[in-house]
């Protein structure tokens, strides 16, 4: 079959292992035919033939590639997020037409999205970031898909993207999520709250490891009976897997050869340094992507071994212990998703997108990272209340965290007890206590900034906003102008 020819209806740029699993997928679709570029021509080859069933349209020049694909053309490019990025962009806007659709299926940051379809916009190609999550499976199965972009863009779009998507409760985990940037933001607060999920689980293995003496071989039966209840997720699942897993050179188990440094490719920091400027609380998934970042100082971690500490811990009763655990780490997960989508709210007023949170629960229910039973009960609670302010506040959760709390304090005292590190547990319970405190030391902290830089303060007893003359005579001015 000849390249030049129109005979697909969507093609895929970019060959690596994410846009090959996508493009065998979507060829795995009844009426789908798929064209494919690479820049390297040897992924290209490789794919048509390891894959002779897929009937690709290969391509050798992007020019070609986009005389294969029929009117109007679609294209999702799966290359690295940044310059390679942009150069793919360019080099398609300059052989599409009006009404072309190009979708930037990488992780980009959500600017750059709005950046880049603010750009293409002005030549008429329709430009849409989609978050894809689910990883090499996901892309080949049937991942999460989080498209942003214009609301004709998606009336195209969407038929071919929920033919690909994961399919939960009978239902594909695609939704058009926004306008311009507001697709790879929510993939960006997804993979946010996947590096808390997953610092917490490590927290609970190290915890009940520690204070019980359980092997890992040991730890992962506990988890796997855990996946069979209110925890059950992928990410639960894995870790009874990792955690049973035995190294072939040493025999020990594989977590114990393991290299105890975490690699992080951007994600959980972007979504920590979004929510700091929207003035969002992320504690959990910022202790998160700083455990991490500790993990990888191996100079500083040598250098403070000699440091004093407890000698560790060993509860009294280990069945008891864990159960506490079990629970700590539910109420931990549960601030972890309220604070991620606390973000997403905050991210839609600020940039003006229309984002529906029970959409995006329902969609993650499936064929992505952090997909977990846990995301029906989010669901079901901005269904019940769309003007949720808080996921806590919701009955559910109020009552998960409130049946949890003893047992998530005996957790956090344990662990600094023990001296076992414990981040993301600690910094869950700090932000459960500090929204549920009726007054917080907020107040000594603005009368110090007043003090030093006249930065001014409310009072609970008048409206206004005040001054001391700290350099003065300590009389007070009410400087609003009333």
């Amino acid at each position: 079959m000849s390249a030049t020819e129109a005979t697909a209806n969507v093609g895929v740029v970019g060959l690596a292992v994410m846009g090959s699993n996508l493009a065998r997928n979507l060829a795995s679709r009844d009426g789908n035919t798929v064209a494919i570029y690479n820049r390297s021509r040897g992924r290209t080859d490789a794919l048509v033939a390891e894959h002779p069933e897929a009937g690709f349209v290969p391509a050798t020049t992007v020019a070609e590639f986009a005389a294969s694909l029929q009117r109007p053309r679609t294209a999702i490019i799966m290359v690295k997020a940044g310059a390679p990025t942009d150069a793919v962009i360019d080099e398609l806007v300059a052989v599409f037409e009006p009404g072309d659709i190009i979708v930037d299926g990488g992780n980009a940051q959500f600017a750059d999205t709005i950046r880049r379809e603010r750009a293409v916009r002005e030549t008429g190609i329709d430009f849409v970031g989609c978050g894809i999550s689910g990883s090499e499976e996901g892309a080949l199965n049937g991942p999460s898909l989080m498209p942003g972009g214009s609301v004709q863009s998606y009336e195209t779009l969407g038929p071919l993207l929920t033919s690909i998507a994961a399919v939960a409760e009978g239902e594909p985990c695609v939704t058009h999520v926004g306008t311009d940037g507001a697709g790879h933001f929510v993939k960006m607060v997804h993979n946010g709250i996947e590096y808390a999920d997953m610092q917490l689980i490590a927290e609970a293995y190290d915890l009940i490891r520690h204070g019980t003496g359980r092997t890992p071989a040991e730890i992962a039966e506990v988890f796997a009976e855990w996946n069979r209840g209110e925890l059950e997720s992928y990410l639960i699942e894995i870790t009874a897997e990792v955690l049973r897993q035995v190294d072939t050179d040493t025999g020990l188990p594989l977590v114990d050869v393991v290299l105890d440094r975490a690699g992080a490719k951007g994600t959980g920091a972007w979504t920590v340094q979004t929510a700091l400027d929207l003035g969002v609380p992320v504690s959990g998934i910022a202790e998160a992507v700083f455990a991490r970042s500790v993990s990888s100082r191996p100079e500083q971690r040598a250098a403070a071994r000699t440091l004093p500490g407890p000698d560790g811990f060993t509860v009294d009763d280990p069945e008891a212990f864990v159960e506490d655990v079990r629970r700590s780490l539910y109420a931990s997960k549960i601030i972890a998703y309220s604070q991620g989508f606390d973000a997403i709210v905050a991210g839609a007023e600020h940039y003006g997108w229309d984002i529906r949170k029970g959409d995006i629960a329902a969609i993650w229910r499936g064929g992505c990272i952090i997909r977990a039973q846990f995301l029906g009960r989010i669901t079901e609670a901005y269904a019940d209340d769309p003007a949720l302010v808080s996921l806590l506040t919701a009955p559910y959760f109020a009552t998960a965290v409130a049946d949890a709390q003893d047992s998530w304090r005996r957790v956090v005292v344990a662990a600094t007890t023990g001296g076992v590190p414990a981040p993301a547990f600690s910094s869950s319970l700090a932000y459960y206590d500090s929204l549920r405190a009726e007054r917080l030391p907020a107040a000594l902290v603005q009368g110090q900034r007043d003090f030093f830089g006249a930065h001014t303060y409310g009072r609970i007893d008048r409206p206004g906003t005040f001054h001391t003359r700290w350099s003065g005579d300590r009389s007070e001015e009410r400087v609003d102008g009333a």
